[in-house]
């Protein structure tokens, strides 16, 4: 599906900001425009943190659409959407049944990746997604605690279950995040494959360290070029060229459908 979210109005930023410092004037509008964001993203995650009334899920999704305001498609103007978007929340908050499974998450993003004609290599598993999931939210944790905190880090739009780490189900906006990710952040799925080969969890893999009485584990990291082909980016294209953009459209409102079958 065509991405939901956009990374690079904040990613062009950073680089300005890393790189432009030979110009004043640059440097100052980045840095200018990362706080801007980092404002928005503490009061994003702290609405995500205290949703108790649809009217709170609503104020929550209506603050993330208007910091994406220039990268959403047309179709989140849609009142009813957002409604069903929001309630959802609500729901799959206030009770945990609710939540929407990792299964059919799959379920869907594998329909649509038949749909449209992708290879084989785009289809996933639940187990994929909650190793991705697990990964991702405890690098929003430590990074959040950092005080790098975007809208890409904010620990409190994950599900968790009661032993604190995340659920096999999603809230309904970190579903739509989960599937923005599918789709433009593939290789978040490749680096899940390649930890369950190795039987790797990462908040497992962090605890450890701290149970063996490393409270600060140590990180290396090296530079690495890779290419990073997305599978269903051309199928995309294709399915557009061929079919249309309406006919594209209601496929994926009709993929939505079956996604929050249970709001």
């Amino acid at each position: 599906m065509h991405p939901s979210f956009s990374v690079f109005p904040v990613a062009f930023a950073l680089c300005i900001a890393a790189f432009g410092q030979g110009d004043s004037d640059l440097h100052t509008a980045a840095q200018h425009a990362y706080e801007e964001h980092e404002q928005a993203a503490i009061q994003i995650n702290d609405l995500a943190g205290r949703l108790h009334t649809d009217d709170d899920a609503t104020a929550y999704l209506s603050e993330i659409a208007t910091l994406f305001a220039k990268e959403l498609p047309p179709v989140w103007t849609q009142v009813d959407l957002r409604h069903r978007i929001s309630h959802a929340e609500y729901m799959s908050v206030s009770d945990t049944a609710k939540l929407i499974p990792e299964q059919r998450i799959a379920d869907v993003w594998n329909e649509y990746v038949r749909e449209i004609g992708a290879p084989d290599e785009a289809i996933v598993t639940a187990a994929e997604i909650h190793n991705m999931r697990d990964a991702q939210f405890v690098v929003a944790q430590r990074m959040w605690a950092r005080g790098i905190q975007t809208v890409w880090t904010m620990p409190n739009v994950f599900a968790l279950g009661p032993d604190g780490k995340v659920a096999e189900g999603c809230r309904a906006i970190e579903a739509v995040r989960v599937i923005h990710d599918l789709d433009s952040l593939f290789q978040n799925v490749r680096s899940a494959r390649d930890r369950l080969k190795k039987g790797i969890v990462l908040s497992d893999e962090m605890k450890n360290h701290v149970d063996g009485g490393n409270s600060r584990p140590q990180a290396t990291a090296r530079l690495e070029a890779h290419s990073y082909v997305n599978p269903v980016r051309a199928a995309e294209l294709r399915y557009v060229q061929e079919r249309g953009s309406l006919a594209y459209q209601q496929m994926l409102r009709r993929l939505f459908d079956e996604l929050c079958v249970s709001a």
